[in-house]
Formats: structure tokens, sequence, C-alpha cells
């Protein structure tokens, strides 16, 4: 017995990997402002723990000297000088990439 495709039948799949190709694919960048406001304000925005507030030009200046790629790396696995930065500010659940848009946001706010 035969069995005829019809034009629904084939575009099943192609619908099925279309699908799975969109959803795989990051729509955007990580948003810094709102990894910002979900898990850094809280220490940012007050200077609790020592953390450098957003906005202020000096101490950010002095830590972008440093160079973005020290700045990531003590955001993303965490620095004790002064202060005490967290691994990922405290939330495990961020990415390398949402820590590192999040820094980005910060340094771009306190020129």
């Amino acid at each position: 017995m035969k069995t005829k495709m019809t034009g629904t039948g084939l575009m099943l799949p192609a619908i099925a990997c279309t699908w799975l190709m969109i959803a795989s694919t990051p729509l955007h960048a990580a948003d810094g402002e709102a990894v910002y406001n979900k898990s850094c304000k809280m220490c940012h925005a007050s200077g609790m723990m020592s953390a450098p507030k957003v906005g202020d030009a000096d101490a950010w200046k002095a830590l972008a000297a440093k160079g973005r790629d020290v700045l990531y790396d003590h955001s993303i696995n965490g620095f004790h000088d002064k202060g005490m930065m967290p691994p990922r500010g405290g939330d495990d659940s961020l990415t390398d990439e949402e820590v590192k848009a999040a820094v980005d946001y910060m340094v771009q706010n306190s020129k």
C-alpha cells in the first residue's frame, strides 16, 4: 500500500527544523541594564560591601584602567580586596555573557 504525501505532510518536518534553529539561536545579546537591575543593583547602587556605585566616575575610571578582561574575570569569578565581589554577583544563574553585559552597562553609565 502506497501512501501519498501531501504538501502539508512535507511542511511539518520543515517547520519543526526551522523552529529548532530559531529556538537555539539567541535573539539578541544580553541586556546589561536588565541584568544590572536584577542582580547587581542592590550593591552597586548603594555601595554595599564597598561595591563601586554606578555613576561614581572616579571609582569606575580606576577599575576600567585595569582593563575589561580583569573586570569581567573579577565579576565572573569573584574578587576580594577592600570589599567583596561574589562570583556572578551572587547569582549563579547568570551566564558569562550576562555578567559581561552588566559590567559594560555599569562602566558605560559611570563615565
